[in-house]
């Protein structure tokens, strides 16, 4: 049996050991998914753009926490109208015990030849009443423009019909006719649009209005060349998604996703660079001495005793926050406590009897080094490598929680971060703390499960144990 293959059945004997390598590959296995799937200008184009998330709740929970309350909150709808008509209807069920927490509408791709089209948005409501509670109306031409007139084809046209003067006027007037009440804009905007829209009074007080409705959009057109490319209409839900939002309305089950491969670049990148430079530095200063021993050593102990952590700040306030300028910062202060200890097994080695008759026929350093030291020491290089992972990952998030990350690259430090600062925790909002800090911990702890799992490969006598 080779030494490889007994080393590996030692390893995988440990039950800490299977279920490392499950979760690795469990979180090799995201990363690649996100890397293929994801555009990797995902930071700069969609996360920090809060225009993308706008039609998203704010701060909403998880849709599955429905299933532990006793009522049942509203759930976000979206409508898409592809090219609609002159009159295009859509129908849905409207059976939840609370209001949408919102209304907004839009617009994109309209062209048309000589007079603006306008839109009508309403709601048919389940008592047969009918709300008209928006009429958009496409900009006229500019002067000195040609047709055809193109509108919103680069940025769509939204508006947040909840927020909108002309909705609430909109809303006012339908009370007034349908009820005979005298409710001001302002009023109606104060209330909510929406609560106004899907509500009917019952005892002098608002409650949902259930049942079957219908959303009417006419498009009004001067022409039959003109088109419209698509209408969107949100109704806001209560909860949202797998892991909800956070203040700005970002799915962070998806932000969180992205951090996968950012994590793991971190952790893999630093590591493998600590631990090649730590062990040839390691290596030449144990098996070569003199000058060369003692300037490594001496740069290893300046390197020892600078605190890694306010220099990380430091130098990610001065300059542009990268996430490949904390690479570079780990990097250069990390290797040195390797260096130390590889070192000293090098030292002990050199004075085996088969590398001191491989000196005595002349065989060059190189190949000592390589083909009689380096074997030595590979096992404890590979338990080495895989320890210090988790170290990488943990400084990034700090920096993260500090708010000197990578701006362009969400990271599971970064929601911690914004998470705080905008007041989640005392808020009670545990969706946007709890899963970010949990992997976190599970991504440490299955570097972890893996260093211990290494531990009778590298140890004899733990390996006897066993």
């Amino acid at each position: 049996m080779s030494l490889s293959t007994s080393s590996w059945k030692v390893f995988w004997s440990s039950n800490m050991s299977k279920i490392g390598v499950v979760l690795l590959i469990l979180y090799i296995g995201i990363s690649v998914y996100v890397v293929v799937f994801y555009p990797l200008d995902f930071g700069t184009r969609f996360w920090n753009n809060p225009s993308y998330w706008a039609d998203n709740p704010r701060e909403a929970p998880p849709e599955w926490t429905a299933f532990f309350t006793t009522s049942s909150p509203p759930r976000h709808m979206v409508f898409r109208l592809e090219k609609p008509s002159e009159y295009t209807v859509t129908r849905f069920r409207y059976s939840y015990p609370g209001f949408p927490s919102f209304v907004s509408l839009t617009v994109s791709g309209v062209t048309y030849s000589s007079r603006p089209p306008t839109l009508l948005f309403e709601l048919v409501r389940p008592d047969g009443k009918v709300v008209p509670f928006y009429v958009l109306s496409v900009s006229r031409p500019l002067p000195g423009e040609q047709p055809p007139y193109k509108r919103h084809y680069e940025t769509p046209l939204r508006v947040f019909v909840s927020g909108d003067p002309d909705a609430s006027s909109f809303v006012s007037r339908f009370l007034r006719n349908e009820y005979g009440l005298e409710v001001a804009p302002d009023e109606v905007l104060r209330t909510g649009v929406e609560r106004y829209i899907f509500g009917e009074f019952v005892n002098g007080e608002l409650v949902p209005l259930t049942g079957d409705y219908v959303l009417a959009v006419t498009v009004s057109k001067a022409d039959e060349m003109d088109t419209v490319d698509e209408v969107k209409v949100v109704f806001g839900g209560r909860v949202y998604g797998v892991l909800g939002t956070d203040r700005l309305g970002r799915d962070l089950a998806t932000g969180l996703l992205f951090g996968f491969p950012v994590s793991l670049l971190v952790g893999f990148v630093t590591a493998s660079l600590t631990t090649a430079i730590g062990s040839l530095l390691g290596m030449f200063s144990g098996y070569i001495g003199g000058k060369t021993d003692t300037i490594i050593q001496r740069t290893c102990d300046i390197l020892n005793n600078i605190p890694l952590l306010p220099l990380l700040i430091f130098f990610t306030f001065i300059l542009r926050p990268s996430i490949w300028i904390i690479i570079a910062i780990l990097v250069a202060f990390g290797w040195s406590g390797l260096a130390i200890i590889v070192r000293n097994i090098v030292m002990q080695a050199k004075t085996a009897q088969f590398v001191e008759s491989a000196e005595s026929i002349g065989v060059p350093r190189g190949r000592i080094l390589r083909r009689y030291i380096f074997p030595q020491i590979a096992p404890f290089l590979i338990a080495q490598l895989i320890f210090s992972t988790p170290s990488a990952i943990l400084a990034e998030a700090a920096l993260s929680f500090l708010g000197l990350g990578d701006p362009s690259l969400p990271s599971w430090g970064q929601i911690l971060e914004y998470a705080f600062r905008s007041g989640g925790v005392n808020l009670g909002l545990w969706w946007w703390v709890l899963p970010p800090g949990a992997l976190i911990a599970l991504l440490s702890f299955t570097f972890v499960m893996l260093s211990m799992g290494l531990e009778p490969v590298v140890s004899p006598r733990l390996r006897r144990m066993i």
